[in-house]
């Protein structure tokens, strides 16, 4: 092998790889921020004083009082995005479901823990005024069914702001997603799963990029001292 041949190899094995990390940490970061729809939306801790929005990126599900006939949707919630982000430490599921529904929620839990680890999965049980109450704080023109449910789970980040994502299905590439349908698979798994990476990238960037000036800054005052 000729020198020129190594140097070849060589660029293609280490080079070409950093570059393209780069190129992904640049478009993250310029191009891939989620538009924000509504801000200080009503925190979960105003009906339960355990949960709350803040400091986390929450997909939030409004079931209603009819849990049954959302299972469906839960599942594939749990399955297309649940499942891909339990393990990250900034992420959480929040479902609100009405009060009365205890029984249902041990028995859907017990149906998901086969094969989930449901720590970051929160069912929250509060009255159906409440349900209602923190929905109308997203500020959509869309309102919850005559069961308190809506089909669709939304994206909030940790600044209580709700985010909205934009379509890839063909033939719907111009629809704007203020939810996305559990309905859907092809939703969940093209286009609510790529979201909700993309915010977590964005405060995982943040976080690198100040947390490096504040390590530089304390590092300026030491050498002063």
């Amino acid at each position: 092998m000729t020198k020129t041949q190594k140097y070849i190899v060589l660029f293609t094995l280490f080079i070409v790889p950093l570059l393209f990390y780069i190129f992904l940490q640049l478009g993250t970061h310029n191009f891939g921020k989620l538009p924000v729809v509504s801000k200080d939306i009503l925190d979960v801790s105003l009906v339960d004083k355990n949960k709350t929005f803040k400091n986390k990126v929450t997909v939030v599900a409004f079931l209603g009082n009819d849990l049954i006939a959302a299972e469906g949707e839960l599942y594939n919630l749990n399955e297309k995005v649940y499942k891909k982000f339990y393990g990250y430490t900034d992420f959480q599921l929040i479902a609100l479901v009405a009060k009365g529904q205890e029984e249902e929620i041990e028995k859907i839990k017990k149906k998901l823990q086969i094969n989930t680890n449901l720590i970051k999965w929160h069912f929250v049980t509060v009255s159906e005024k409440e349900i209602e109450a923190i929905y109308e704080g997203l500020k959509l023109e869309s309102k919850l069914d005559d069961n308190y449910h809506s089909s669709k789970a939304y994206i909030i980040d940790k600044e209580n702001q709700l985010r909205r994502g934009k379509s890839t299905i063909n033939g719907q590439k111009d629809k704007r997603l203020f939810g996305y349908d559990m309905k859907s698979v092809a939703e969940l798994k093209n286009d609510m799963h790529d979201d909700v990476k993309v915010v977590l990238a964005e405060y995982s960037f943040a976080l690198k990029k100040y947390g490096s000036s504040e390590r530089r800054i304390d590092k300026i005052k030491n050498e002063k001292k």
